[in-house]
């Protein structure tokens, strides 16, 4: 009797992928895989059970998966398939985890079909050390005011302009732009800054 109770939970999650419809993102991580080299990667389009990416290396199907994705955390799952410049995988998760998942990809879709700014979880502050220093995309690098800050982006006063996408770093924070403001722009960093270290990081000249 356990045995058949067990089996449903071996079988592919096609009722998942029912319930829960896939979302297109675009969002930056990095994972490791059975041979625990880290990669980076961009995840493209993603549900509570299984997510597609990006990936230099593919591993073989069947093989674990560990990423960490903006945003989201850790996700641990196996190889499902190959894709052209990528793969696809499974994550193995609660189902608790998988409606915390399910909230998150909700958020993700309407910022992207609203065009709202990034997570406001992160309460902002003005850091006691307005200046900066911002490389820019070119190598060049200029001095800048810091609006407002937040463990996971900040509000940048500057006539510089770089377009929405571009890769820069604040201090020894990389990010990247994604949004313009009237007297700058909006960084996204690329990974969550810890509280302790975030202000120095920014700042640091």
């Amino acid at each position: 009797m356990a045995l058949l109770q067990t089996k449903p939970h071996m079988l592919p999650h096609a009722q998942e992928r029912r319930r829960h419809q896939r979302v297109s993102v675009n969002l930056l991580g990095r994972y490791m895989l059975a041979n625990r080299h880290e990669y980076p990667c961009q995840v493209v389009n993603m549900s509570p059970g299984g997510m597609a990416l990006i990936a230099p290396v593919m591993g073989n199907v069947g093989e674990r998966v560990i990423a960490y994705v903006d945003h989201l955390g850790r996700l641990e799952g196996t190889v499902a398939r190959h894709l052209e410049n990528g793969f696809a995988m499974t994550i193995l998760a609660t189902a608790r985890k998988r409606d915390k998942l399910a909230a998150q990809l909700t958020w993700l879709a309407n910022r992207s079909i609203l065009n709202l700014p990034e997570d406001r979880r992160h309460g902002r502050f003005v850091p006691r050390a307005a200046g900066a220093l911002l490389a820019l995309p070119n190598g060049s690098h200029v001095g800048v005011r810091i609006i407002d800050l937040s463990l996971s982006g900040a509000g940048i006063a500057t006539q510089s302009r770089p377009e929405i996408g571009s890769h820069v770093t604040l201090g020894r924070i990389p990010g990247r732009v994604v949004r313009h403001l009237e007297e700058g722009f909006a960084i996204e960093f690329t990974r969550l800054q810890h509280p302790d270290s975030v202000e120095d990081n920014a700042t640091a000249q």
